[in-house]
């Protein structure tokens, strides 16, 4: 395994981020600089809908290079919490990906998964978003 990996930075090319340390506790509680990419209801694919909310989000990142990125995926407890939080964690990650695709450094972001009663969007349109949150500045 460690032959392994020593090939892998050997390669040129081949760059293995590290995850800045930051936190996304409060996130939600922000007001400002905070994006809703719609998903539809059971979906974890990006539609054309989520265009529009991560292009503004983007622009932000990028103009900002000294802020993080949180990225919650939400969903409902519509069809059972194992399954809920799993689709939270697919988009978010699918979110993640695509603000990847446009420039973001990934190691700026950290993606999380929030359901329901834990996130306080049970039954809301919002659970079945996610939010892109640019946060303050440290």
């Amino acid at each position: 395994m460690k032959a392994a990996v020593l090939a892998l930075l050997l390669l040129p090319g081949v760059a293995l981020a590290q995850p800045r340390p930051f936190s996304c506790v409060g996130a939600e509680d922000l007001e400002d600089d905070v994006f809703a990419v719609p998903f539809a209801r059971g979906a974890d694919r990006l539609g054309d809908a989520a265009r529009a909310p991560l292009d503004a989000a983007v622009a932000l990142i990028l103009e900002m290079q000294d802020r993080h990125v949180c990225v919650l995926g939400h969903a409902d407890r519509g069809q059972g919490a194992q399954t809920s939080v799993q689709l939270a964690a697919q988009r978010a990650r699918a979110v993640t990906n695509a603000l990847v695709a446009r420039g973001v450094e990934r190691d700026r972001i950290r993606a999380e998964a929030r359901v329901g009663a834990f996130s306080g969007r049970a039954q809301e349109p919002g659970a079945r978003a996610v939010t892109i949150v640019v946060m303050p500045a440290p």
